[in-house]
């Protein structure tokens, strides 16, 4: 049967999110203001033919994955979202699992961050969202899981020694380990956390540790191949209520770093290399 209901809000959804606030450009000839099928599915990570197929009924049942990227991709409020879910015939995610929805809020402050390099992770460090500077500075993969990422492919972009390495992945595992307490009931966690310990003996013995806290802040020089090194400071914010983090770099006033954080902002994303980002 056909999900005409499903389809009919998804239509009004992209009908109403312009490309500008997509941190897309506008583009001409547009018949709409909204976004087109081609950029939803662009921003959801899935095919243009996909979107198609949901807005006419002719795909009935989406996974949670699909329907939580479509509700970042058309900035939904958390009803919203939870309406989506339910006319996906899921079930929303219930309060053991981790948030995964961006408030309009946080997508309002990227979009006023677009010189400061800015990525939106959840409790278990999956990317939810970054902006183009963020992607220029740190490169493009496939990989969004941070933890997995600094254990098992770290990106050769960010400049490390044994010892900031060690401070790093200690700091992610107990991170990590309070996110496990914090929401015992996600499956996807648990599903993270496994294969970290079967694939990295590294995480294996920190998990064992037992450490429990929160990453926070470092410092990082990050050779990039167009603008050299940057050494820039992360910071690492919590949106309250979400337990979503912000990683925002940043570069000291008058440095050189400063400069060529400028000029990667100018440069933009045309110079990707395909690394994974961190």
């Amino acid at each position: 049967m056909a999900n005409t209901a499903l389809g009919t809000a998804l239509r009004h959804w992209r009908d109403r999110v312009s490309p500008q606030a997509a941190g897309l450009p506008a583009g001409s000839r547009r018949r709409a203001a909204g976004l087109r099928r081609e950029e939803l599915a662009q921003l959801a990570g899935i095919s243009a033919d996909y979107v198609i197929r949901l807005e006419q009924g002719r795909a009935t049942s989406p996974s949670a994955q699909v329907v939580e990227a479509l509700a970042r991709a058309l900035r939904l409020t958390r009803d919203e979202r939870t309406h989506l879910f339910r006319l996906a015939g899921l079930a929303p995610p219930g309060p053991g699992t981790v948030p995964r929805h961006i408030p309009p809020g946080v997508h309002r402050m990227l979009d006023r961050l677009d010189g400061t390099p800015v990525a939106v992770f959840d409790a278990a460090w999956n990317q939810l969202l970054v902006n183009s500077l963020y992607t220029a500075l740190m490169g493009e993969g496939h990989d969004l899981n941070g933890v997995r990422r600094n254990f098992l492919s770290p990106n050769t972009r960010v400049r490390d020694t044994p010892e900031s390495r060690d401070a790093l992945q200690a700091a992610l595992v107990a991170d990590l380990r309070r996110t496990a307490g914090h929401y015992p009931d996600d499956p996807e966690l648990r599903a993270l956390i496994a294969d970290l310990r079967r694939h990295s003996p590294r995480f294996a013995e920190l998990w064992e540790s037992g450490a429990v806290g929160q990453h926070e802040s470092a410092r990082k020089t990050i050779d990039h191949p167009d603008v050299g090194p940057l050494t820039l400071d992360c910071d690492v914010l919590t949106v309250a209520g979400s337990d979503l983090r912000l990683m925002v770099y940043s570069a000291e006033p008058g440095t050189d770093a400063a400069d060529r954080l400028a000029l990667l902002g100018v440069i933009g994303t045309q110079s990707l290399v395909g690394e994974q980002p961190r």
